[in-house]
């Protein structure tokens, strides 16, 4: 959610900043809307300030035997007024939250504007693989050594799951174990969340109105209050269990790191080179998320952006980091920086962890705070990466460490997990 009193103070500025986005905004309507609303407020609260006198006055009259009758007519008309005023403020502040809801963060003043085609390659690690053989791709590979059940898990389920089997279950499970633990040896709180999720835990993480539909909803048919849906991401999770919470500035910056499923719907569009787990339904990832104060906000995210790009090098994969433009970073957050590994059968990159600042944007919409002593409190700032999507590091693992003989070696930093060094 974005600072009202930012739009009500610089509103060309809030409207420039969305436009780096390619959003065109116009909050002429919304000012008026949010001036009525002020002033409909003020005049209430004392219009109840008068009828809290005049029922001091009635009880004095009838203390002392006066007729008060019209007295209590006068209050009864200002009672019926202040209820009509009411109704109003509540029709505007819906509105007003309405309009408000469905606006995106606005891009750090130093990110590019533009969509994806505005992206910029910050740095690169490692070296693309030269195979002196045919290389195959991961889902033949995965096929030959019996790693993935793709007919079944489509029996099971439909297309866009799949099924891990025998040294390819180690593999996934030891991606999971290594990523975790590195987490939590530097000092991040491991958290094992709910799969399904109410309602609000969408709102506040900035899913919700605007992506209500990208989700598997369980007992409604849609966004309501008393819904609930799968989580897609457990940044979801991890982001709501400060909501509505005031924290002490000592505790701070808090970090935690969460293994789950990820469920989303999207995954049926994907194209053709996006077989196999490049795109799911169901995907396993380890979600990293930070509460900071606005001071601790940027040096965290530059950690968290390490910290992913650091796993995919203990695998030693190539891969680059990309900053993303305006238009392409997701509705909730400010910056973000894109981890993407190189899939040499798609001749490209992917990403497999995006680290996102969403400034106060989601503790806005979920009243997080912190204070320091008796200090008004503020709003907290909020941070995620993946650290890291296995469904797109296990095929860069087949694909980078294949062998001329249709083997695949295991990388160091995996053997003790999986118990092979060479998966055949």
């Amino acid at each position: 959610m974005l600072d009202i009193q930012r739009i009500r103070t610089q509103p060309q500025a809030v409207a420039e900043a969305l436009a780096k986005r390619g959003i065109t905004v116009d909050f002429t309507a919304f000012l008026e809307q949010e001036a009525a609303y002020r002033l409909l407020l003020g005049e209430v609260q004392e219009k109840k300030a008068v009828r809290n006198r005049m029922s001091a006055e009635v009880g004095r009259m009838k203390a002392a035997g006066q007729d008060a009758s019209q007295s209590f007519e006068d209050m009864r008309r200002l009672g019926e007024e202040i209820k009509a005023a009411d109704a109003q403020i509540a029709v505007l502040d819906t509105e007003m939250q309405t309009f408000l809801a469905g606006l995106p963060n606005t891009p750090d003043p130093d990110v590019q504007a533009g969509g994806k085609e505005e992206n910029r390659v910050i740095g690169e690690w490692g070296t693309k693989p030269n195979f002196a053989f045919a290389p195959k791709n991961h889902v033949d590979l995965a096929t030959d050594l019996k790693l993935i059940d793709y007919e079944r898990g489509a029996k099971l389920s439909g297309n866009g799951y799949w099924i891990y089997t025998g040294q390819g279950a180690l593999l996934e499970w030891a991606l999971i174990q290594f990523f975790i633990q590195t987490h939590v040896r530097d000092g991040w709180q491991m958290i094992l969340p709910p799969h399904m999720l109410g309602a609000q835990a969408g709102f506040t993480a900035g899913q919700f109105p605007k992506f209500d539909d990208e989700v598997y909803w369980v007992n409604q048919p849609g966004h309501t209050p008393d819904g609930h849906f799968m989580l897609p991401t457990a940044e979801t999770a991890l982001v709501n269990l400060h909501r509505d919470e005031i924290l002490d500035q000592a505790s701070l910056p808090l970090k935690y790191v969460a293994f789950s499923p990820c469920y989303r719907r999207e995954a049926g569009s994907y194209r053709q080179d996006e077989r196999g787990m490049i795109r799911g339904h169901q995907f396993h990832k380890v979600e990293l998320v930070q509460y900071t104060t606005p001071e601790q906000s940027a040096p965290a995210f530059e950690e968290m952006v390490g910290r992913a790009a650091g796993l995919v090098q203990a695998l030693g994969l190539h891969h680059r980091v990309v900053q993303l433009a305006a238009g392409d970073c997701s509705h909730s957050m400010a910056r973000t920086v894109d981890i993407e590994i190189w899939i040499p059968s798609m001749n490209g990159y992917k990403e497999v962890s995006s680290a996102s600042n969403a400034n106060d944007y989601q503790a806005r919409r979920g009243n997080m705070r912190y204070r320091q002593g008796t200090e008004k409190p503020i709003h907290l700032h909020t941070l995620n990466a993946s650290g890291l999507a296995t469904s797109r590091v296990f095929p860069a693992i087949l694909e980078q460490y294949q062998q001329a003989d249709g083997s695949v070696r295991v990388p160091k930093v995996l053997q003790p997990f999986v118990g092979v060094d060479v998966l055949r």
